[in-house]
C-alpha cells in the first residue's frame, strides 16, 4: 500500500534495527549544514558536532532501550532506506524506577527530502500508539517559532502546557520552546489520521 511519502514508494514504518545507525547519524549530522542556511530551524543542537563515537554511544544506549521496552521507537523506511525516525523515550537514562516513569519524551527527526509528506505524523501516531504499553503520558519541547509543527502536534491532541522563554541561544538570537503534552491513557487517534500509518506494526 503506498505510504504518504509518495504515490509511487511505499512508506514501511518497522522497528530500529542496529544498521540504521548510519543512516540516522548521517541524518543528525545534516542538521549542522542545514542550521547554518536557516538559523530558525526548529531543532536542539549541541554547539559542536558529536564525534562519531558519541553518536554511536548515544545509538546504542538507545537500541538497547528499546530491547529492554524503556523505549519506543518507529522508523520510517522508503526504497529500503530509512528516511525518519521518532522515539519516545523516559525523562532520564535509568528513569524506570523514577516517580516520572510514566513520562515519556517524544523526538522526532524526518530527513530534508522527505518532510511535508506526512512520513513524522505517521510515525508519530505508530509511536503513540506503541507507547501505551510502556507511558501514560508523553512530551515534547518545539521552538515557538516552528508554527507548522505547533499545528501538526495540536492535531494529534497534544496541547501547550509551558513555555521556556530563551531556553536556545543561537548565535546571537534567543528563541522560545514551548512545552506540549499529550495524555496517553485517553488519548484516540484523531480522525482525520485513523487509517494513514502504513506498513507493518514493527
Amino acid at each position: 500500500m503506498p505510504g504518504p511519502s509518495s504515490s509511487r514508494t511505499p512508506l514501511v514504518l518497522r522497528e530500529l534495527r542496529w544498521e540504521d545507525f548510519s543512516s540516522r547519524r548521517d541524518s543528525y549530522y545534516d542538521l549542522y549544514e542545514e542550521v547554518r542556511e536557516n538559523p530558525g530551524l526548529g531543532m536542539t543542537l549541541f554547539r559542536q558536532r558529536p564525534t562519531e563515537a558519541e553518536e554511536a554511544a548515544w545509538f546504542s544506549r538507545l537500541y538497547q532501550a528499546v530491547q529492554q521496552g524503556d523505549s519506543v521507537v518507529v522508523v520510517a523506511e522508503v526504497g529500503g532506506r530509512a528516511v525518519g525516525m521518532v522515539s519516545i523515550s523516559g525523562t532520564s537514562p535509568g528513569s524506570a524506577g523514577l516517580e516520572s516513569s510514566h513520562v515519556g519524551v517524544l523526538g522526532v527527526l524526518v530527513d530534508r527530502g522527505h518532510r511535508g509528506q506526512g512520513v513524522g505524523s505517521a510515525m508519530i501516531l505508530r509511536a503513540l500508539e506503541l507507547a501505551r504499553r510502556r507511558f501514560e503520558r508523553v512530551r515534547l519541547l518545539v521552538f515557538e517559532t516552528n508554527v507548522r509543527a505547533k499545528a501538526l502536534y495540536e492535531r494529534l491532541g497534544f496541547r501547550t502546557t509551558g513555555r521556556f522563554v530563551g531556553e536556545v541561544k543561537r548565535g546571537g538570537r534567543y528563541l522560545d520552546e514551548e512545552l506540549m503534552t499529550l495524555d496517553l491513557r485517553t488519548w484516540q487517534p484523531p480522525p482525520e489520521f485513523r487509517g494513514t500509518a502504513p506498513g507493518s506494526p514493527p
